[in-house]
């Protein structure tokens, strides 16, 4: 699969959200499988550029490519120049967020409230492809099936977002009414991408092998994107990609490697953030890795009282070694459901912090 110049290696995606799919989540997904990855979303406001969460968002270091941010905004020039912005900041690929629909971005107009104005949704993504066009950046899209049940418009938009120059187009299967409740639906994908002559990916509870196997079937979709399973589980595109392989399933990790890829996350995640800032964020990380293993949230507890780097990661060390000392692998129900939820807490941590999006 591509994207405009580049292949990509498999047609598996982490789906961009925001205070979770920083540089040290983005890479770590990319080791174990993903074939692609798009950033955090970058505000379009030009005073808030010089801020330390833009800043780290804009950091690409040792990530592998194609680098691909999502800018999110209201006004279409501002949009174009925030696009010029991180293109001459490492991005290679500027994806336009029309789905978010976190209160603290739609209350802006951003993000999936875009949907509801058509013609103001079309000429963001006009002067978007306008500033990427000429120095040879693809521009993507994001988006939901519509605002609300009775207004679900992703068919009208994408055609003429696609006919405005966008490379390719994923959709999420539930309105921006919905939010993250019910279940998604797969109709309105199926229908854009019978539509489209452009990529288009699907997105929305895909959580196992099977279910990423038979979503590309129903919809007919170029590639799948997997966000909120992920957390915690980032080892779920090499199964999936596993699967989709062979048919069959990819053991559990051993619980030695668990402790290893989350330690050298911890650690990426400490260099970006500091160590202030980073044992704070990190927690959530941990939380989503122990939420279903024995003795995990008594553990979470214990863990988000601390505030040193080093205690933190032996905290986690000591966790996986008592873990292994009484079974070599992670267990199969763990592993089907770690990360692929995030409890209220969860939820109110990072619309507080972050104006999340999945």
């Amino acid at each position: 699969m591509n994207i405009g110049p580049y292949a990509l290696a498999n047609n598996l995606f982490v789906a961009p959200m925001a205070g979770v799919t920083d540089r040290p989540f983005r890479r770590l997904c990319k080791q174990l499988g993903a074939g692609y990855a798009v950033s955090e979303m970058v505000t379009s406001r030009r005073d808030l550029w010089d801020s330390l969460k833009t800043s780290r968002r804009a950091n690409h270091e040792g990530e592998v490519a194609p680098i691909a941010v999502q800018i999110a905004g209201t006004e279409a020039a501002m949009m174009a120049e925030a696009a010029a912005y991180n293109i001459d900041r490492g991005a290679q690929i500027i994806d336009i967020n029309m789905g978010c629909p976190a209160k603290k971005v739609c209350n802006k107009w951003a993000g999936s409230a875009l949907m509801q104005d058509e013609a103001l949704a079309l000429s963001i993504v006009q002067a978007v492809v306008a500033a990427c066009e000429p120095r040879q950046v693809p521009v993507t899209l994001k988006m939901r099936t519509g605002w609300c049940q009775s207004h679900k418009n992703a068919l009208v938009l994408a055609r003429a977002f696609e006919s405005a120059g966008v490379q390719m187009v994923t959709v999420h299967g539930r309105t921006r009414e919905q939010g993250y409740k019910g279940q998604a639906e797969y109709d309105t994908i199926a229908a854009v991408k019978a539509a489209l002559k452009i990529p288009v990916v699907a997105n929305g509870d895909i959580t196992t092998p099977e279910k990423a196997r038979d979503v590309l079937a129903c919809t007919g979709a170029d590639a799948v994107m997997i966000g909120r399973a992920a957390q915690g589980r980032p080892w779920i595109f090499r199964e999936v990609a596993h699967f989709m392989a062979t048919g069959t399933h990819l053991a559990p990790p051993l619980v030695a490697e668990v402790k290893r890829l989350l330690l050298d996350h911890l650690l990426d995640h400490y260099t970006l953030y500091g160590e202030f800032t980073g044992v704070r964020s990190a927690r959530k990380h941990i939380g989503w890795y122990v939420k279903t293993l024995p003795g995990g949230e008594a553990f979470r507890a214990r863990m988000n009282s601390l505030e040193d780097c080093q205690q933190q990661l032996q905290a986690v060390a000591d966790f996986f070694d008592d873990l292994g000392a009484r079974m070599d692998r992670m267990p199969a129900p763990a592993q089907a459901l770690a990360g692929a939820g995030m409890d209220n807490n969860d939820k109110k941590q990072l619309e507080e912090q972050e104006g999340w999006a999945a």
